[in-house]
């Protein structure tokens, strides 16, 4: 089977079919490209998912990554990244592979179809050259064997003529045999012609073009077979990246397998636990026994609690209560009033104030005592650390529930312990360093990096004395060390004096309830406590015992945090005296508490109060 043979006479069909050949090829290109340009996209858009995604570092977001379940998502956004990988090699691979190559043959292989076809035309044209000269010897033959016969039958006339002389019939004679002459070369010459043109229209048909039509059948030839191997090429590209798909997709359900509930539920236990104990049970306090009081029930039930159903004070379970108590309820707790109290109206007889305004160095002068006994008696000045205004915590991380600070304060002792060992990395390292400018001193001068070593001292030391705060901190929290006194902090460094921002959230406890009155701002920097204190003492604060009534003489607005608006004639229990500052504690129910002008109320002590 040869086109030589079986396709001579089909040339033109041939260029056509051929170059078809060609178009086939560039369209299959034009195939892959595009098919390596939805690769790249679907690569491009599967890295800006897993990268949407992916959570943003030093981020709330970021800490929620450390449960199971949101690790195995983290792993799928990874796999996707390396699955979106394999598919860029895809794209290079068929552009390196397929196109680039097929390219590059697709311009040989032009040229090569440019020089086949253009032998053929060469020998279409030769063949067609001898045919004309063959036409034209024949031609010519013709045209000499006519002459001939015309001169042949112009001498035969002539001798038949007795009219014409001698000379004219010889003249006649030699001209029909130059006429035969010329006949006979142009008969020769014709015969010569004719078998050249055979020889090389035999050629021409049985060697030139089943040669060329030869080499165009191998040339399409390989153009099919090259086609082939390019679409098992592209096959294979895609075969050779599923290994590594599947080892993608094993990953990710090796992260599905490996979700843990059980585990995830711990870490949500150890996330949020405060570390209090349950709320105890509420004690029934009895009010039908009689109670020492001068006022009956009905006139405390006209009073400005009426009509409020409010929980009972039952001993220790307020206390156990406080991390439900509102915001303006503590502060009540720790503004009890350092000021002098307003003035009564100047309505009132001097008969009707027991207790008058005093003088300013007396109205002073309990300053300090109350100062001492909050520090003391109950932890009502830890606002100074734990109630920081600004929104940024404490150092000693205080505002957070036990649990939730022995952790961070766990954090924060491995942090600056890697801290202190890069530093001591350093040291160590310039220490080697500076051996070697001893040795040698032309490497450099030893006395170069003394200054950088003594800063590198000083940090560690300063770390160091970090860790040890915080360690102190830690032991507290896990109840290793006992609680130190008020000297022991300030003497450790565990007060940061210099840091004002640790009161700002208690500098408007200054101000006096009539607002008339502010503190030195020198005494509350120095009252700086950690908020354990709070958070052990307050846990077992019991609400103050009554140990009287009052009856409100004027009208009090307390406007002012700490304080407690009262009406007149309304009848009050009062649960802590005046203690000489001018203010007295009292309670309207459960819930409101609060101080008011002693000038202001008339007090009933109970007898057994006084007696103690």
């Amino acid at each position: 089977m040869s086109w030589g043979t079986e396709l001579w006479d089909q040339f033109d069909n041939l260029e056509k079919h051929t170059q078809w050949g060609i178009d086939v090829l560039e369209k299959y290109i034009k195939f892959v490209k595009e098919r390596t340009e939805i690769e790249l996209s679907y690569a491009k858009q599967l890295r800006n998912l897993s990268k949407k995604y992916q959570p943003k570092k030093n981020s709330k977001e970021e800490e929620e990554y450390r449960y199971t379940s949101t690790k195995a998502f983290l792993a799928t956004l990874n796999e996707m990244n390396d699955y979106a990988g394999q598919h860029e090699v895809i794209s290079e691979n068929m552009t390196s592979l397929i196109t680039g190559e097929l390219t590059r043959y697709v311009q040989e292989l032009k040229q090569e179809r440019k020089s086949h076809f253009h032998d053929g035309r060469k020998a279409q044209q030769h063949i067609e050259t001898c045919w004309k000269q063959l036409e034209a010897s024949k031609r010519r033959f013709e045209r000499d064997c006519k002459e001939a016969d015309r001169a042949q039958q112009y001498f035969e006339k002539m001798d038949a003529d007795i009219n014409v002389t001698k000379a004219d019939v010889e003249k006649a004679r030699q001209q029909a045999q130059l006429r035969h002459q010329m006949a006979e070369d142009s008969k020769a010459e014709y015969c010569s012609t004719l078998q050249k043109f055979n020889s090389e229209q035999h050629d021409h048909y049985y060697t030139h073009i089943p040669n060329i039509f030869q080499k165009i059948q191998e040339m399409e030839e390989r153009r099919i077979v090259r086609i082939g191997e390019s679409m098992k090429t592209f096959a294979d590209v895609d075969r050779q990246v599923i290994p590594i798909i599947g080892k993608c997709l094993d990953e990710i359900t090796k992260a599905a397998e490996s979700i843990d509930h059980k585990n995830d539920s711990q870490m949500v236990i150890e996330a949020f636990k405060s570390g209090f104990e349950p709320p105890g049970d509420v004690d029934f306090e009895d009010f039908t026994q009689p109670m020492k009081r001068t006022v009956s029930e009905s006139s405390l039930s006209n009073s400005r609690g009426d009509g409020k159903s409010e929980p009972k004070f039952g001993g220790k379970s307020k206390g156990k209560l406080w991390p439900f108590i509102k915001k303006n309820k503590l502060m009540s707790l720790l503004t009890s009033p350092h000021q002098p109290p307003p003035p009564p109206p100047a309505s009132a007889s001097p008969s009707a104030v027991p207790n008058g305004p005093q003088s300013p160095k007396q109205q002073k002068e309990p300053l300090s005592h109350r100062f001492n006994e909050f520090m003391t008696s109950k932890p009502k000045i830890h606002c100074f650390r734990s109630l920081k205004r600004g929104g940024a915590g404490p150092e000693d991380f205080s505002n957070l529930p036990p649990e939730q600070r022995r952790k961070k304060l766990q954090q924060k002792v491995d942090e600056l312990n890697r801290d202190i060992q890069k530093e001591m990395d350093q040291r160590d390292a310039l220490t080697k360093m500076k051996d070697v400018y001893i040795k040698n001193p032309q490497m450099g001068d030893p006395a170069s990096v003394d200054h950088r070593l003594a800063e590198l001292g000083q940090n560690i030391e300063k770390l160091r004395l970090e860790v040890q705060k915080f360690e102190g901190w830690l032991a507290e929290v896990e109840g290793r060390l006992p609680m130190r006194t008020e000297q022991a902090r300030r003497q450790s460094g565990l007060y940061e004096a210099q840091n004002t921002s640790a009161v700002n959230s208690c500098a408007q406890d200054r101000e006096s309830p009539d607002g008339s009155y502010t503190e030195e701002q020198s005494q509350e920097t120095e009252m700086k406590v950690p908020a354990t204190d709070f958070d052990d003492e307050f846990d077992d604060e019991e609400p103050l015992p009554t140990i009287g009534t009052c009856k409100a003489l004027y009208t009090f607005e307390g406007q002012n945090e700490g304080t407690i608006s009262v009406a007149e004639g309304e009848m009050l229990y009062v649960i802590e005296e005046d203690k000489g500052d001018g203010w007295t504690r009292i309670r309207r129910n459960e819930d409101e508490e609060g101080y008011v002008p002693t000038s202001y109320v008339e007090v009933y002590l109970d007898k057994n109060a006084k007696d103690s």
